[in-house]
């Protein structure tokens, strides 16, 4: 049996999660009490106006299916977007922003899916943790000041400029993130439930927002949005059987490939060939006392640099990820994603509960994680905090630690290694929650909760 526990992209949003697990809510409501809180306490990488994937597992119905809550493409025309580039590591990344790069925002009618099919608190509950993180505001960790830094060009645009360097100055390691305006958009949120962002007045704020500066969202494009549940896609791997989301980031193709026991040769070769794409986003995972789990991954992309006005939240930027236009877009279709909420079943039921944050490093991490779990046995903080290396299209990517001999053995192959001088969080963020413990990852100062 799993021990009750919330792995998380930050302390705060493992306590949201954890504290409803006390208050006697299962997995459901605890992920909703959680992802509402990240969408406070980690807007450097997610928010309320963007888009997600979840897996959710019913021990009793012994029912596990996925939900899409990712964005979809509107069906308006709107200003040009403006061309960015970022500095992401030592690499620069070119990124789209503007409110015309803002697609259909998922998270809040996935949490209302969620909440309508599993939730048993009521919805107002599962509000209040995150409604108290925005009225008391959140020190900012170690890894979020990082990105922080490197995300200045746009995350200081506009109004973003008075909440993330207020005074002029970005914000260091333990100042508070203060953002009132989500004290006013949760109130909202609570009030009229996940409708509110759809056809009510968090929509309509959304809709004067874009239609001020050239974005191309439409009423209809909001009223129409709905989450999707499906099944999951399904691989054996190590004696278990694993379930996920198909998607971009191939986690089934890149398990089948993978041999138990071949160690880091093994695994590059497993991921070698993958999608270039990048973006920021942060994971949540829960198990409840009854078995039942729930893992979201959530993301805003790079944001577009637009707020709404009294309620600081920033639109999303999924349109101007160019590495996830595959095809020309097409109004109202889901746009790809990397997600991939995971979880691991053996034949004594749930073992593992996993998921990942990181673009195009997502898989990396993911799949490195889970085979140090299952394959070699690696207890979870363990396998969550091992250096990791990525298989980039011009170099292999490599953290201090990583095997030297395999390193200098890839060099003498004629392979560019790019050593790091530290754990970064451009390898990714993990969670994990499974019998052997709970992770959280300290690429992303991570937190984990018990109940």
């Amino acid at each position: 049996m799993i021990r009750a526990a919330v792995a998380a992209g930050h302390p705060a949003t493992a306590a949201a999660g954890a504290e409803v697990l006390a208050d006697g809510g299962n997995a459901a409501d605890a992920a909703i009490a959680a992802c509402l809180a990240s969408c406070v306490a980690e807007t450097v990488m997610t928010g309320l106006l963007g888009g997600g994937h979840l897996i959710y597992h019913d021990a009793t119905a012994g029912l596990t299916r996925n939900l899409d809550c990712f964005v979809t493409v509107p069906s308006g025309s709107g200003a040009p977007m403006q061309e960015l580039r970022v500095p992401f590591g030592e690499e620069l990344v070119h990124y789209a922003i503007g409110a015309s790069s803002c697609g259909v925002p998922g998270v809040p009618a996935g949490l209302g899916e969620l909440w309508r099919a599993h939730g048993t608190l009521p919805w107002p509950r599962l509000v209040e943790p995150a409604l108290r993180l925005a009225r008391d505001g959140v020190p900012m960790p170690p890894a979020h000041v990082a990105c922080l830094l490197m995300l200045e060009p746009v995350m200081t645009l506009g109004e973003g400029a008075t909440i993330y360097a207020p005074g002029g100055r970005l914000l260091a390691e333990g100042e508070l993130l203060q953002q009132p305006g989500l004290t006013a958009a949760l109130t909202v949120l609570q009030d009229e439930g996940p409708a509110s962002m759809y056809t009510g007045t968090l929509a309509a704020s959304l809709l004067e927002l874009v239609g001020e500066r050239g974005g191309v969202i439409t009423a209809t494009d909001l009223a129409v949005y709905r989450a999707e549940w499906s099944a999951p896609v399904r691989v054996h791997y190590a004696g278990r059987n694993v379930s996920t989301r198909g998607g971009l980031a191939g986690i089934t193709n890149t398990l089948a490939q993978l041999v138990p026991g071949s160690g880091s040769r093994g695994l590059l070769a497993a991921l070698e060939g993958g999608a270039a794409v990048d973006g920021h986003t942060t994971n949540l995972t829960v198990v409840d006392a009854s078995g039942n789990a729930c893992v979201i991954t959530t993301s805003l992309g790079l944001g577009s640099g637009d707020w709404l006005p009294g309620y600081d939240l920033h639109l999303n930027s999924m349109l101007g990820e160019t590495d996830l236009v595959r095809a020309p877009l097409v109004a109202g279709e889901r746009m790809a994603s990397m997600m991939a909420p995971t979880l691991v079943f053996d034949a004594d039921g749930l073992e593992l509960a996993a998921g990942a944050a990181g673009g195009t490093r997502l898989r990396t991490a993911l799949v490195g994680t889970l085979a140090a779990i299952l394959d070699e046995g690696l207890l979870p903080q363990d396998a969550v905090s091992r250096p990791r290396f990525h298989p980039a299209p011009d170099a292999v990517q490599a953290e201090p630690g990583v095997d030297s001999e395999f390193l200098v053995e890839l060099e003498r192959e004629g392979r560019t290694v790019r050593r790091w001088p530290a754990l970064h969080h451009y390898f990714g963020g993990v969670s994990v929650v499974g019998r052997s413990g709970a992770a959280a990852d300290p690429r992303r100062s991570g937190g984990v909760a018990a109940a």
